[in-house]
């Protein structure tokens, strides 16, 4: 039989990437993300960071937890990992459920805020001209 792999990143299984500390984590991360949580995380960000771990501590007890966010600049962590967030994209919170490929990623990578236009056929009144088409 068989058994699932567990996900790795970088050579690292997740169980043991949950356990590293920040700066341990830091160094396997692409250079982008290394540099913006070297600078440190700003207040909203941290905010983010203890609703999230809040969030993790209610899916133990069997709770489904979606926390909605703003912050799209949020650098996605291992600690991220099963929970599901709503990510605001300009119009609404699209829910994203955070799996062990979108490490390094950012939240905004996920929701896009720009819409496919469809465009249909123009109907009566739609342009000058169409006002001079007979019906029938």
């Amino acid at each position: 039989m068989s058994q699932k792999a567990e996900p790795m990143y970088r050579g690292y299984p997740l169980s043991e990437l949950v356990k590293l500390n920040m700066d341990s984590l830091i160094e396997l991360l692409p250079s982008r993300r290394r540099r913006t949580l070297k600078r440190g995380l700003p207040p909203r960000q941290k905010k983010l960071l203890m609703k999230l771990r809040a969030a993790r501590k209610q899916a133990k007890k069997g709770k489904e937890v979606v926390v909605r966010t703003h912050c799209r600049d949020m650098v996605v962590l291992p600690e991220m990992v099963d929970l599901t967030i709503a990510i605001h994209n300009g119009n609404k919170f699209n829910r994203v459920k955070i799996i062990p490929q979108m490490i390094g990623h950012v939240l905004g990578e996920f929701s896009s805020p720009m819409q496919r236009v469809k465009h249909g056929n123009p109907g009566i009144g739609a342009t000058k001209s169409s006002a001079y088409v007979p019906l029938k």
